[in-house]
């Protein structure tokens, strides 16, 4: 009978005690088994399981005896409650009393008394969030708990004494009893891939100390961003789920646009930061490439979009520079849509910026049309692109965390041809030069109307180019994109035949690689033709190209029976004739010289 007294007498003079609602577990009103008693100390674990040097401080706000059912030694269980209420220190109480020093509001306790500003912040927090609170509750910036939260982090309190610890890994043991918050001192970027962004601060945390051991995971989400890209192949998307197994591959032909993704998470507890939140996307794109710009101009043409809807040009600014695209959010969550209206953040809220790049013909060639020096590697070599985040890391002050980099990559192919002879001398067939070609892609049965020329750029319908053999009988196409071609010869060498005039038939067929690693197209790539067209053997894939010999044969002398022979025949009897004047002549001058005689 005596205990249930004392249960009773208990509750009635603490049911006003600290529960702070969703900073602590709630007071219950039940009680478990075991004699209420009255704890000495109490440990604290801040459970941080990737950034595990991460500085965590506690601060104490309020002494009090804590009281708690113990049955056996250290078996604390159900609710904890507080009497004998004071002030940790007189800097605490300075702080929290001046963080309400502002407001209007008339139930604020008129006096310094612990007790009475323990009760009215109950209250408060309790009118604040209706739906009650638990340990994993981020505050929202400005409500009652976060001022005092944000008040005692800029305070000039000592640390080191018993009522301010620091602890490099989030263990406190040995605490006074009372009513503690736990913030973040600094952080560090973590050393445990794939998460090796800067961490963030954690959502105040604010926690009763005694009796059992509270044990709380830190109130955040460190954001994170990855890029994709959409291959063109019928089919293709940035991935699945960008984060877990996103496209980071694609291929395309030279000055074909393709399509880029990069998507940014926020910080969990983003309702807790009072000040603007910064928010940056940087991304640097290879030398070999361009973003698509908005007409006449040269500023990239981007969609921005928080969720599925589509964000304000006015609330972000638009950089390109060095081939560098920056996306800057002053205050991500000041954003507003195209017609002006706020757009509402939470901790799973998505950003996304979507744009389109190309392979630049006109960075890549020089005047005379032939490939720089820089770019001379440039077929099955991934052309990377590469992004970051920084974002605000300090819900309660200055500070930015970024992440890793993450890349997305390109691929371009080509072909290298040379044209021969049949005619071989000592087995090696001459090269001819000077030789022309058409190349044109295949869609399905049909091939289209436009023609490829050496830079892999395709004309308009109609507009035809042609590709010469150089001295050496080659021909080089770079700029190529997957799918199968026809490459027709339409004017051989002097004195031989047009052996490819049906066209030589290839397919470039790659499987991409998504950690940017050479591509070389599948030996099983195939080139068809006539018979004896494609030299036999000469056909081969290397890193980022085909290449094959195409031979044509030799023209063939055939009998004369035309004007060729009557002309012989007359040239014959001339000569028939002359000897016979010559003969003539002779036995004439013979004649006279024995009648001289």
């Amino acid at each position: 009978m005596s205990k249930n007294i004392a249960r009773l007498a208990v509750t009635a003079g603490l049911t006003a005690a600290l529960s702070f609602g969703g900073v602590m577990a709630p007071v219950s009103m039940a009680f478990a088994d075991g004699t209420p008693t009255v704890a000495q100390d109490g440990n604290v674990k801040i459970d941080e399981k990737t950034y595990t040097d991460t500085t965590f401080k506690g601060i104490q706000i309020f002494k009090a005896k804590v009281t708690q059912d113990l049955e056996g030694v250290k078996n604390w269980n159900g609710a904890k409650t507080l009497s004998d209420i004071e002030w940790a220190s007189d800097a605490v109480r300075d702080a929290v009393i001046g963080a309400f020093a502002d407001t209007s509001d008339v139930t604020k306790p008129s006096g310094n008394d612990a007790q009475k500003w323990a009760d009215w912040l109950k209250v408060k927090t309790e009118g604040e969030y209706k739906s009650g609170t638990d340990k994993t509750t981020k505050l929202d910036a400005g409500k009652t708990l976060d001022k005092i939260a944000k008040a005692l982090e800029d305070a000039n309190i000592t640390e080191g004494t018993d009522e301010c610890k620091t602890s490099p890994n989030g263990t406190f043991t040995g605490l006074n009893t009372g009513y503690w918050l736990f913030v973040t001192k600094n952080v560090n970027t973590s050393t445990n891939p794939p998460k090796c962004d800067t961490d963030t601060f954690t959502s105040p945390i604010f926690v009763v100390v005694g009796g059992s051991a509270e044990t709380i995971a830190p109130k955040k989400q460190v954001p994170t961003v990855t890029k994709a890209v959409k291959d063109d192949k019928e089919g293709g998307s940035f991935g699945d789920n960008v984060f877990t197994n996103p496209n980071m591959a694609a291929d395309s032909r030279m000055d074909q646009f393709i399509d880029y993704q990069l998507t940014g998470t926020v910080a969990g507890n983003i309702n807790t930061y009072s000040t603007s939140y910064k928010y940056i996307f940087t991304d640097k794109l290879p030398e070999s490439m361009t973003p698509k710009f908005k007409d006449g101009s040269t500023t990239p043409d981007v969609t921005v979009k928080i969720g599925n809807i589509k964000v304000s040009s006015s609330s972000y600014e638009l950089d390109y520079n060095n081939n560098v695209l920056t996306v800057s959010f002053t205050d991500l969550k000041a954003c507003v849509d195209e017609s002006g209206d706020p757009i509402a953040l939470d901790g799973n809220s998505k950003v996304t910026v979507e744009y389109q790049a190309k392979l630049d013909s006109t960075k890549i060639f020089d005047a005379n049309d032939a490939i720089k020096t820089d770019f001379e590697g440039l077929v099955g070599k991934a052309q990377k692109n590469e992004v970051k985040l920084t974002y605000s890391n300090n819900p309660h002050g200055v500070g930015e965390g970024t992440t890793v980099i993450h890349r997305a990559y390109d691929y371009t192919y080509g072909i290298d041809v040379i044209k021969v002879g049949s005619d071989a001398v000592d087995g090696k067939n001459p090269t001819l030069s000077g030789v022309k070609f058409t190349l044109q892609e295949k869609n399905g049965d049909a091939t289209e109307n436009k023609y490829i020329d050496a830079k892999g750029i395709k004309h308009n319908e109609g507009e035809v180019v042609q590709l010469t053999t150089d001295n050496d009988g080659k021909i080089n196409v770079v700029g190529l994109d997957e799918g199968t071609y026809v490459l027709k010869e339409v004017e051989p060498a002097p004195g031989y035949n047009n052996s490819a005039a049906s066209g030589v038939t290839f397919t470039i067929s790659r499987t991409l690689n998504q950690a940017g690693t050479d591509v070389t197209p599948d030996t099983t790539s195939a080139i068809v033709a006539g018979q004896d067209v494609v030299q036999t053997g000469s056909a081969k894939a290397e890193v980022g190209k085909l290449s094959f010999t195409i031979v044509d044969q030799k023209g063939t002398g055939l009998p004369l029976t035309g004007l060729n022979g009557v002309t012989f025949t007359w040239i014959a009897g001339g000569a028939v004739l002359c000897i016979g004047v010559a003969h003539l002549i002779r036995s004439r001058k013979q004649a006279e010289e024995s009648e001289q005689e």
